[in-house]
């Protein structure tokens, strides 16, 4: 733990910061820690079953790597590597293919969002509904974009599993960074209409949205505490996917502090680091945050996070899905 501390603090985290979060990790104790390693990619660490590039549990665009809305800090680079799916035949081909084949137990359906951010899913969701028909073991999670009561009604009409969305909490980042002309309050809306059409929904942050910076994430995360949703993923903006230059890494010692202040706000629920996050080191010190400030896991995470977890008391297993879904394809840990 020391060694870990100490590389806290070589990468700005003062030493009384890089204590006290240490400290507090003993309150979670016993708290199972959860490794998901969906199969979009291929990843391999010690400790964990490696995970391969599959159909196994595979994320599906729609818009193939188009985006109309191009937000700043993606740019569409988040669906480059998902399977283009852009017809709903081609959807019900590449899912009963994947279930026939390789034994596939669910998917992400993505997408890029029009002007307005909105994913224009509704032409695919009778195929959804007809895949939850035959195969009802099928775990479906959908990247919504913002829903109004008619959206939200037609996916809990599709029976899909899990929606996603991001939560913005100010409306200049809203602006200058999803190039969007609607409030930060139209995604609170979406949470409270996909909630109150009995979808589970799985609400995200993204730590550092307005280029780097810290802005409106506290009033992000107040707003999902208000709300029933039982999940919350938290991810970090990756400034290799914007313009070079525009944004700067969110730095250790705040997003540390953000995850604790989530932990609080967020007790008792679900509150996890998504697979959306900076690579190398940078990676593994935010993944020791959300562990020592008692997240309860993580995707794809660094290179010994799980061994600590285990040193920490916290006994880890791995799902090979969507870190949001709840069930999944257990693999031993």
């Amino acid at each position: 733990m020391e060694a870990t501390l100490a590389a806290l603090r070589r990468d700005g985290m003062s030493e009384d910061e890089a204590a006290a979060l240490a400290a507090g990790a003993a309150r979670f104790h016993g708290m199972p820690f959860r490794a998901s390693t969906p199969t979009f990619r291929h990843y391999e660490v010690e400790g964990l079953e490696p995970c391969r590039v599959s159909r196994r549990f595979p994320a599906f665009s729609i818009t193939g790597p188009a985006c109309a809305l191009n937000c700043r800090h993606c740019q569409a680079g988040i669906l480059a590597p998902m399977i283009p799916a852009t017809s709903p035949a081609d959807l019900d081909r590449l899912a009963r293919q994947g279930i026939e084949r390789d034994g596939m137990a669910g998917f992400l359906l993505s997408g890029g969002s029009n002007k307005r951010n909105e994913v224009p899913f509704e032409r695919w969701l009778p195929v959804v509904k007809a895949l939850k028909r035959d195969h009802p073991h099928l775990e479906i999670a959908v990247h919504t974009g913002l829903a109004d009561a008619r959206r939200a009604g037609l996916l809990a009409d599709a029976g899909i599993d899990v929606a996603m969305l991001d939560i913005i909490g100010d409306d200049e980042t809203v602006r200058q960074v999803y190039n969007l002309d609607r409030p930060a309050a139209d995604f609170a809306a979406s949470l409270h209409e996909l909630l109150a059409a009995g979808l589970r929904t799985v609400p995200h942050v993204v730590v550092g949205l307005h280029f780097g910076q810290l802005k409106g994430e506290a009033r992000a995360l107040r707003t999902i505490a208000d709300s029933a949703a039982d999940t919350i993923i938290i991810v970090v903006v990756m400034p290799a996917f914007a313009a070079p230059g525009a944004f700067v890494q969110p730095g250790l010692a705040e997003t540390a502090r953000l995850f604790v202040q989530a932990r609080a706000l967020l007790d008792g629920r679900r509150l996890l680091l998504g697979c959306a996050r900076p690579h190398g080191r940078d990676r593994l010190h935010y993944d020791v945050c959300a562990l020592l400030a008692g997240f309860d896991g993580v995707a794809y995470p660094a290179e010994g996070v799980t061994e600590l977890a285990r040193e920490l008391g916290r006994p880890a297993d791995q799902i090979m899905a969507c870190c949001g879904l709840a069930a999944g394809c257990r693999a031993a840990a």
